[in-house]
């Protein structure tokens, strides 16, 4: 219908993702509509004990750029967003209530989400059947391959991918199976929103708690994703802080994950006494990003977090990773969306402990991109086959004692690729026959260790 009033719903969950929608607005990125309305999401495990987007420190200075601010979690409830999606033959029912209770009336929608693999971004898809899609990425999943095989209804009315230059020369693998263009969102509209973030927050901007020049470690709560246990979550906070003072740095910041427990901050403070050096905890809700414009810390240490790669690439603060190796060999599936984001972390950022003369050679954000498409195809050969010959390319050639870290055997295996088989083995054709018979093998195996446990 001609004339039609246009209404863009932008979802965002973190104060990164808005910050994110807010440079990508400033830089112009979106048409014009007659309306802006942002739909915040809170997807902790407990919503009602976690801050939401809008409580968060200088979100008032991104609030000016949107006409209205709605909540998922009200709009739902008592369903929790990450776990709920509309049954098929209720979308029309809910996309009616929507537009009533949203005052869209019979508006143009055009949606703007993150994580369009998971709800709630599939849920807001699936209720406005006829909107087209833009998806922005606020991590380094962009990177990798989209996790699971996305429904076409959903991947074809998606038009861009907008991203930050987070790997500079790397493209995002994501959603390109449906041809969706990446578009970056400009470094300096990005750093211009953090700057208002950093004036906003006048609690951080007064605090002389929050020392400039220190180490600044960054945790993530792993074993919340099952990933590492509580014990091993802890013991690498604390292999952080020893690296960092093996490095010269006698003050240290450690900003937790706003769900992590105090007890890990208890820890660190023992060890901080043990090891003479001083402590700060953060214990507000602040993104790393605003210390980064507040405070300029001589390190940023962490293990496979986003902010390390913003902190390197945006502000051009020295960064140090820890643990990635652990957990290139912990995540399972092999499939598991966290891959490519910790490969990345890994082969790109400097170890934090390793002081040797020689250190590893790094890659370079030029290098990166084959062996971000060897993992990329290793994840989703299926969603992704037009990249097999790139991945054999890869392992042909640069498949090593410290490259391996980044395949798996038994993956290599059962897709056939080099590196599958032990060398002297290599003559063996790699078809689909080899392929049963190492099946039947494996499967062999798994019984007699079976029988002998039992």
């Amino acid at each position: 219908m001609p004339g039609r009033p246009r209404t863009q719903i932008f979802l965002a969950s973190t104060l990164y993702g808005a910050a994110t929608l807010a440079a990508a607005l400033d830089a112009g990125l979106f048409a014009p509509a007659d309306r802006r309305l942002l739909l915040i999401a809170n997807n902790a495990a407990v919503p009602e004990t976690s801050p939401a987007l809008d409580a968060m420190p200088g979100f008032a200075r991104l609030r000016g750029r949107f006409d209205g601010v709605l909540s998922w979690n009200d709009t739902i409830r008592p369903f929790h967003p990450a776990g709920w999606s509309p049954r098929a033959g209720d979308v029309p029912l809910w996309e009616r209530q929507l537009r009533l209770l949203w005052g869209l009336g019979d508006d143009e929608v055009t949606l703007v989400l993150e994580s369009i693999q998971v709800s709630p971004a599939q849920a807001l898809a699936q209720l406005f059947p006829d909107a087209p899609i833009d998806v922005y990425a606020d991590g380094l999943m962009s990177y990798g391959p989209t996790r699971d095989k996305l429904d076409p209804l959903i991947g074809t009315r998606i038009g861009r991918l907008l991203h930050l230059d987070l790997v500079p020369g790397l493209t995002p693998l994501l959603l390109t199976e449906f041809g969706v263009v990446p578009h970056l969102v400009p470094t300096g509209a990005f750093t211009a929103v953090l700057a208002e973030l950093a004036e906003a927050d006048a609690e951080l901007a007064d605090a002389s708690d929050v020392p400039e020049g220190a180490a600044l470690l960054l945790g993530q709560y792993l074993s919340a994703l099952s990933i590492l246990t509580p014990q091993e979550e802890e013991e690498l906070h604390v292999a952080m802080m020893r690296g960092a003072v093996a490095r010269g740095h006698r003050e240290i910041v450690f900003k937790p994950h706003p769900s992590a427990p105090a007890r890990w901050s208890r820890l660190l403070e023992r060890e901080a006494a043990a090891l003479g050096v001083a402590l700060t905890v953060l214990d507000r809700p602040v993104i790393a990003e605003v210390l980064y414009q507040r405070a300029r810390p001589a390190l940023v240490a962490g293990c496979f977090s986003t902010a390390l790669l913003t902190a390197s690439a945006l502000f051009g603060l020295p960064v140090a990773r820890t643990g990635t190796g652990l957990l290139l060999d912990r995540l399972t599936p092999y499939q598991n969306s966290n891959r490519v984001p910790v490969t990345l972390v890994d082969a790109l950022l400097p170890d934090l402990a390793d002081r040797s003369e020689r250190p590893r050679t790094l890659a370079t954000p030029e290098t990166v991109g084959p062996l971000v498409s060897a993992v990329g195809y290793a994840m989703q050969p299926q969603i992704y086959p037009a990249l097999r010959p790139a991945a054999e390319r890869y392992l042909a050639a640069h498949l090593g004692p410290y490259t391996r870290r980044y395949f798996k055997r038994r993956r290599l295996t059962a897709l056939a690729l080099p590196g599958a088989l032990p060398s002297q083995l290599a003559f063996l054709p790699r078809n689909a026959a080899v392929r049963r018979v190492a099946r039947r093998a494996r499967a062999v195996q798994r019984r007699l260790r079976k029988r002998i446990a039992a």
